[in-house]
């Protein structure tokens, strides 16, 4: 390993993490501040809900924290700690009621339109919730599989063989998943979405009365629309949230949420297992 000046941003990262295995505290904190937002976003596109990726993001942590002697720097810290979240994330069961497909999905578009218009207050607000919670729903349409490689793929933006790898495919079936996942979903907003299509009957702020009436907006308000963001944004997020008027794609439309941040407690949590069972001592399951 070089020093000084020749240090590589990598070498830089394998030394944090070395430091994280041999017991320092603080570099153990550090590791999980640069992946824990990043897997949160990704457990929150894929589980569709708040509750879901909060505890999906601290399983993955504790995961990340207890394999970090297999680290070898073979991708970006970030990559790596993704491969350990979608091997978890596709181990999780979903409750029958959960499933969602994609005739129901469009039928529910037009189903919303009937409701009377909404008048009461943070019009815009709710609009905007009814657009994130949409375009979430639309991807709990996919197979889990399909889902994993338009996330880290569409959305998360990951090459494709850095997404390959993540999901310990060939390139070729990564490419052959991701392209079936595209088709789908372009499908699916066909004739429906007025974001992508200005003669399309869907509107956000039509569904507003609707998605209240079904409960998916709580009584406490939106969730999505407020929800904690992290202290940078991507630039192609804030690109397409920026362009909703002018989307070019679907992809687009999905990419264009906040950069979520995850919850403080949840990496705390992670981390009071040091001053319990030393970290070291806990044995991974399986290797990423």
């Amino acid at each position: 390993m070089t020093s000084g000046d020749d240090r590589t941003p990598r070498d830089d990262v394998l030394d944090l993490v070395t430091r994280a295995v041999d017991g320092d505290e603080d570099a153990l904190a550090e590791v999980l501040a640069r992946v824990q937002d990043p897997v949160y976003r990704l457990a929150l596109r894929m589980t569709g809900r708040v509750a879901d990726a909060e505890d999906a993001t601290q399983e993955i942590l504790i995961r990340v924290m207890t394999r970090l002697s297999m680290f070898r720097g073979e991708a970006s810290l970030v990559t790596w700690a993704y491969r350990i979240a979608v091997n978890h994330l596709l181990n999780l069961r979903r409750r029958p009621a959960e499933t969602l497909t994609f005739a129901s999905y469009r039928q529910d578009l037009l189903d919303g339109l009937r409701a009377p218009d909404y008048t009461g207050p943070d019009s815009a607000l709710l609009a905007e919730e009814i657009r994130l919670l949409c375009t979430q729903a639309l991807l709990q349409c996919l197979d889990g599989a399909g889902r994993a490689a338009y996330v880290v793929g569409e959305i998360l933006g990951l090459t494709g063989e850095e997404a390959a790898w993540v999901l310990a495919i060939s390139p070729a079936a990564y490419r052959k998943r991701l392209e079936r996942a595209r088709r789908q979903v372009r499908q699916a907003l066909r004739g429906r979405c007025g974001l992508l299509d200005a003669s399309a009957p869907c509107r956000c702020d039509k569904r507003i009365t609707y998605a209240i009436g079904k409960g998916r907006i709580p009584s406490s308000g939106p969730v999505l629309a407020t929800h904690p963001t992290g202290a940078k944004r991507d630039a192609r997020t804030v690109t397409a949230a920026a362009a909703l008027g002018r989307l070019r794609d679907v992809g687009e439309l999905l990419r264009a949420h906040p950069d979520y941040a995850a919850p403080q407690a949840r990496a705390k949590a992670v981390l009071a297992l040091l001053h319990s069972t030393h970290y070291k001592n806990l044995l991974p399951d399986q290797p990423p």
